[in-house]
């Protein structure tokens, strides 16, 4: 750390807080506009955001027309939170001007690198002086003043390179995960409309084919074409269920844990969303209408409407706006209810019969008599595992995800305080984009 240097950010920046707004004046010139939103989702500034036009004049073109290697950062927000979020300009950009809100802090290139700056305006260290100067009640904002004071730490431009490179790696493998979850949650929806309007052959395991290229093999009903040997039947025809709306038992500090419907989300029981619990001799009577069973289907009614989980835990009590459903055995799968209650078809159904003006519910009477696809059931079961498997994929990948992110995290405490040495590559251009190995395992 003693290589470090520190300094006020004036010392090290031209600092250019912009003027230009969304509007297009007539006797302005058109120019592509780096909006508040471009700098706020994107690290990293470059053609593949879609800029909006805007114009500007002859001196804002020349003050504000972003360079390669300009940090920009959020001057004014609706929250501190959101102050001196900061991203960085990777390449140069043609008529692109810096839009109002936002500043330019342009590095002297023999001091700072672009990429070092942005990743250093993140750290604990920045993001607690730029909360603590935010001025402001409704609306948030930073002064050059406040800009100008905030001091940073850092090494030679070698080491600031090398750092923003292992970080940028961690990047580019979260950026290349985060797009394989988006490809395989792509997949599944297509899967799901296949499954749920196809089915599966069970002499071949593969889908049926389309109902335009095999008419035959389908039928009308009111949730559309299906195969001919399904059926569709309101769930109360095909389920026993349990309506726990009402009155929540006295809550405690331990005891049994209390499932409300904001634990239910994204197809899980989510146990750390919120911790409630009823005291162990309320139990009996808060479940008299019904207790769980692993892979018992649950169903919020309002607040959050429509979302599904399966039991995965016995001991536990159901809390008001939640419904639980049991498939009759030998005629309807657990797995392949939840699967398909979390349908868009499905879903659909639910929309339409909800009321409400600012929460949107639905009364059980209503959410009973909904319908649902009913193949036979070694089919379902064979839908209800191929959707299983796809979940799984993504579940890894989402896992996967946060080990990365956590990964990351611990780099940027680590590098950018300077608590861990940085090895440097000697064979790398100083402003290529070569990147050490093994950064991430």
């Amino acid at each position: 750390m003693s290589e470090w240097k520190e300094k006020f950010l004036k010392e090290v920046v031209d600092i250019r807080v912009s003027n230009v707004d969304k509007k297009i004046y007539p006797n302005k010139t058109l120019v592509k506009l780096c909006n508040y939103m471009d700098c706020y989702s994107n690290d990293y500034i470059s053609y593949e955001i879609p800029f909006k036009i805007g114009s500007a004049d002859a001196i804002e073109i020349q003050k504000f027309s972003l360079k390669i290697n300009d940090v920009i950062i959020t001057k004014d927000s609706e929250t501190p939170d959101d102050i001196a979020i900061s991203s960085v300009v990777i390449e140069e950009l043609e008529n692109v001007v810096c839009g109002y809100h936002l500043a330019i802090l342009r590095p002297n290139k023999n001091e700072l690198d672009g990429r070092f700056l942005m990743l250093k305006l993140k750290d604990a260290d920045s993001k607690n002086y730029f909360l603590s100067v935010a001025n402001g009640s409704t609306r948030y904002g930073l002064t050059i003043g406040n800009i100008e004071k905030a001091k940073i730490k850092y090494p030679s431009l070698l080491i600031q390179r090398q750092i923003a490179r292992i970080l940028s790696t961690a990047d580019t493998v979260i950026e290349k995960t985060q797009a394989t979850i988006a490809k395989y949650k792509a997949i599944k929806q297509g899967m799901l409309h296949d499954l749920f309007t196809r089915g599966i052959d069970i002499s071949t395991g593969k889908l049926r084919p389309r109902y335009e290229d095999a008419p035959e093999l389908y039928k009308e009903s009111k949730l559309g074409m299906i195969p001919k040997d399904w059926e569709v039947k309101p769930l109360e025809d095909i389920t026993e269920y349990v309506d726990y709306r009402g009155k929540t038992p006295p809550k405690s500090e331990f005891g049994i844990y209390l499932v409300t419907a904001r634990n239910i989300k994204n197809g899980i029981i989510d146990y750390e969303i919120s911790k409630e619990y009823i005291r162990e001799d309320s139990y009996e009577s808060a479940m008299s209408r019904g207790k769980v069973k692993l892979g018992d289907v649950l169903i919020t009614t309002e607040a959050p409407m429509g979302n599904v989980a399966q039991i995965d835990k016995e001991n536990i009590a159901l809390a008001q706006r939640v419904i639980k459903y049991r498939g009759f055995e030998s005629k309807l799968n657990n797995n392949f209810l939840s699967k398909f209650l979390m349908s868009e078809n499905f879903q659909r159904q639910l929309a339409a019969e909800a009321t409400g003006s600012t929460v949107l519910g639905i009364k059980g009477s209503r959410l009973h008599k909904l319908k649902i696809v009913v193949p036979e059931i070694e089919e379902q079961v064979l839908i209800a595992e191929r959707i299983k498997t796809a979940d799984n994929k993504i579940e890894n990948e989402q896992n996967y995800l946060l080990k990365l992110q956590k990964i990351k995290t611990g780099l940027m405490s680590d590098l950018l305080s300077g608590s861990k040495s940085v090895p440097i590559d000697t064979t790398a251009d100083k402003d290529s984009d070569a990147t050490p190995n093994n950064v991430i395992n």
